[in-house]
């Protein structure tokens, strides 16, 4: 890539597996234990309308991607089209979620070794899975498609394989148990805790969807990224459907919100997928969801940290990051990049001093309004650009890959994002919990302090869209030769 130097190596079914199932990490196996809490319909309705405003923001962002595959999406076309602070301040916003992310995998993936070797301290695992992660960085993009695409196929049969049990499970296909279906949306329940339960589910599912958008990311080191990128998008509905509701029906049929094992002390334990099998009369097979879970959490990492990395690369080539960060390495490494994501994640070592549930809590907290404030952002550059897109003379038959129905899909993106960011904090309201209301809302100042900050330093403009340059960052396919069975 001319501006960040970064190499065009992932290949069609890199991305197209990567955007598929890369977003499947250990929050949505064990996290998902604090939103089944409030009750199997909460955890429908919040996974439902996140997957709708997932659904929009991604018909916005694939018309986007396609065109400028630039891989800084939520910066680079916030600076094009409405001011070059406000993409930066976007731009770090998504850095956030990956960065919350990545500390909250950390801990997962030192607390499920902790499981089986207890000897060793949560720091200790914790230091030997930081540097496993940024050596398999420096192997580059190419190493990196490679393994994310097994580890998405492995993810997928491991999931498929989960829903498989819990329809025989319910059924009663299992030997002693008799068939009881809906049982636990009778008793204990459908809601745990009313609009507060489905309020605090919003939360932890927006960060169980982030990474939905990393097809946009993932562009920049596209080989074909008009093939892949549209390819990838109209995967959304399927992924929606099948992993998150998937994942949202089987836990609510499998386990009932009242289980005290889902406020176990031990993660691997209050996985319900693990108190699922449990249930069912299999006490050990915590140790196969502790090795499925341990999967995860590798393609998690991994995806963290190239996500955050390529994002700051690219906010230091647009003047909102240090130059430092631009610094590229012979196999296209953006190594300083790498290195800085990395360090983030020693943000897990609170967990020893906070305790897990709250400092897991805290995180979910500020990567969940900051998605909201990302998705929210990405229709309304949709908007924008269209406009400029009208304003000079160009049709809209002329674009690689046209967003379903707009402008009603972008604008729909637009509200609920505002709306959710704003009730997502709900339940701190009464009783009033201090701590947990700044920690769910200080990303909201914080976005407008970042834009003003960038406005004085840069001393930027707001965008006339008569002006834009609609042709910068456009590129063609390397490989249009070749065959997608090949790719």
């Amino acid at each position: 890539d001319n501006h960040t130097h970064l190499k065009r190596t992932l290949k069609d079914r890199h991305i197209s597996l990567i955007a598929l199932a890369g977003i499947i990490g250990p929050g949505i196996l064990i996290g998902a234990s604090l939103a089944l809490a409030n009750g199997p319909a909460s955890l429908i309705i919040g996974f439902g309308v996140i997957g709708l405003i997932a659904f929009a923001m991604m018909q916005s962002l694939g018309e986007l991607a396609t065109l400028y595959p630039t891989g800084g999406t939520f910066s680079t076309l916030g600076n094009r089209l409405v001011d070059p602070a406000y993409g930066a301040a976007v731009g770090w916003n998504y850095v956030i979620i990956w960065v919350a992310v990545l500390a909250n995998e950390y801990n997962t993936v030192a607390a499920i070794m902790q499981f089986w070797g207890p000897q060793v301290p949560l720091y200790g695992y914790i230091l030997i899975f930081w540097f496993f992660f940024l050596g398999f960085q420096f192997l580059g993009v190419q190493a990196f498609g490679e393994a994310e695409f097994w580890l998405a196929l492995t993810k997928i049969v491991g999931l498929v394989a989960f829903y498989i049990f819990s329809i025989i499970y319910v059924a009663g296909g299992i030997h002693g148990q008799k068939a009881f279906g809906f049982h636990y949306w009778n008793d204990p329940g459908a809601f745990g805790d009313g609009f507060k339960g489905v309020a605090n589910t919003f939360v932890f599912a927006s960060t169980f969807y982030s990474g939905t958008e990393i097809v946009a990311v993932s562009a920049a080191e596209a080989a074909n990224p008009s093939r892949a990128v549209p390819s990838a998008i109209r995967q959304t509905f399927w992924r929606i459907l099948i992993i998150y509701m998937g994942i949202a029906v089987s836990y609510g049929l499998t386990v009932p919100y009242n289980d005290p094992s889902l406020s176990a002390g031990t993660k691997v334990l209050k996985s319900p997928m693990t108190i699922a099998i449990a249930r069912a009369g299999w006490a050990g097979g915590a140790h196969l969801i502790n090795a499925f879970i341990l999967l995860t959490c590798v393609s998690a990492i991994n995806s963290s940290i190239y996500i955050g990395s390529r994002t700051i690369v690219n906010l230091a080539n647009e003047g909102a990051a240090p130059k430092f960060f631009r610094r590229v390495n012979k196999t296209g490494v953006p190594y300083a990049a790498v290195i800085l994501m990395n360090l983030f994640g020693f943000l897990s070592l609170m967990n020893i001093s906070t305790g897990a549930a709250k400092a897991y809590g805290y995180i979910v907290n500020l990567s969940g309004v900051a998605v909201f404030i990302v998705w929210g952002n990405v229709c309304f550059y949709h908007i924008r650009f269209r406009q400029a897109w009208k304003l000079q003379g160009r049709s809209v038959s002329e674009l690689p890959y046209k967003g379903l129905w707009y402008p009603i899909l972008p604008i729909f993106g637009i509200v609920l994002n505002v709306f959710l960011a704003l009730v997502q904090g709900w339940s701190y309201f009464k009783p009033f919990d201090a701590g947990n209301f700044v920690d769910a809302y200080v990303l909201l100042p914080f976005f407008g302090l970042l834009y003003v900050f960038f406005k004085l330093v840069n001393r930027t403009k707001w965008v006339n869209l008569s002006e834009v340059d609609l042709d910068e960052g456009r590129r063609k396919d390397v490989r249009d030769h070749v065959t997608s069975g090949e790719e």
